[in-house]
């Protein structure tokens, strides 16, 4: 587990912080080393936050718990968040935790993709477009936190999955349909998305932007990526005590991306592996990539 460090005083967002998940986990670290923590999930948020108070307990010494609904594939749900959180918590805002996001059909039984109601692949939507706008719009109070302390971060959550997407897909998708291609996708441009924050914003500003993988981990994403596939689903439920055995603990998973929001003078616009730097694939590396990725996401938030 990570070395414990003192971050009393800071105000930080966790997104996608169900119990069972890596979110989860990450908060109640967070919180029992003293931060105020701002949770969010699609559905069940008061349930969410009451069972982390009650993980946090009573003790005066121990940070905050709260939270939010929120949906990443929702554009005007993403946007309520934000003004939310800025109406509510201030504009301080130490550390974004992007840790929500899918994996849905994992036995690439679709043969087209599933769209979202305003039409992406519904992994890209989710994982990636969702997640970017969440991050564009609290831009401001991680800028301002930044320039006044010197140290604020955004810590993006992808997965070695990335290095199924390609950069030559990224802006015009190809047939046939493969849903782990597509989630790859989705975690290559998370990458390059944090590649292009450090180059933006670091310098300037000291806002520095970490990406990571966490692991094989025994959350319940695999429970929705299974959702309808019969007996598969049901013999995973029945192994999940073996499963459970043999991959990490949420609370394991969790720990590089602690230590990514946490560890003092960590060095950003890095891709970490088991809390240390890793390479990313090739395409990551490629900074056009990256700057027309950010315009194109740009262009997006801009439209109606």
């Amino acid at each position: 587990m990570v070395e414990r460090v003192d971050v009393r005083g800071k105000r930080m967002i966790v997104t996608g912080a169900t119990p069972g998940s890596l979110g989860f986990e990450t908060a109640l670290t967070l919180a029992s080393w003293g931060a105020s923590v701002v949770v969010t999930t699609r559905s069940n948020t008061d349930a969410a936050v009451d069972a982390l108070r009650t993980r946090l307990g009573d003790d005066d010494s121990q940070g905050s718990i709260d939270g939010h609904p929120m949906d990443l594939s929702d554009r005007s749900s993403v946007e309520r968040f934000a003004r939310w959180y800025r109406e509510t918590h201030s504009d301080r805002l130490d550390v974004l935790v992007n840790n929500a996001g899918i994996h849905l059909d994992l036995l690439s039984q679709w043969k087209e993709p599933h769209l979202s109601d305003d039409g992406f692949e519904i992994q890209w939507r989710v994982n990636y477009l969702g997640t970017a706008q969440l991050t564009h719009l609290l831009l401001p109070p991680l800028k301002q936190t930044s320039e006044a302390t010197g140290d604020a971060r955004i810590v993006n959550v992808v997965s070695k999955l990335h290095f199924k997407g390609s950069n030559d897909q990224l802006f015009e998708r190809t047939k046939p349909y493969d849903s782990w291609t597509a989630y790859g996708h989705s975690k290559l441009a998370l990458v390059h998305m944090t590649l292009e924050l450090q180059r933006r914003f670091a310098a300037s500003s000291h806002l520095q932007a970490y990406c990571l993988h966490p692991g094989s981990v025994f959350t319940n994403v695999a429970d929705r990526g299974l959702v309808g596939t019969g007996i598969v689903e049901a013999v995973r439920k029945a192994l999940s005590p073996v499963e459970a055995f043999i991959l990490k603990t949420p609370k394991e998973g969790a720990q590089t991306q602690i230590y990514c929001a946490t560890h003092p003078g960590l060095r950003g616009g890095l891709y970490y592996d088991e809390c240390e730097p890793s390479e990313p694939s090739e395409d990551t590396q490629d900074a056009n990539t990256s700057a027309r990725l950010w315009s194109e996401t740009e262009a997006w938030l801009g439209s109606e």
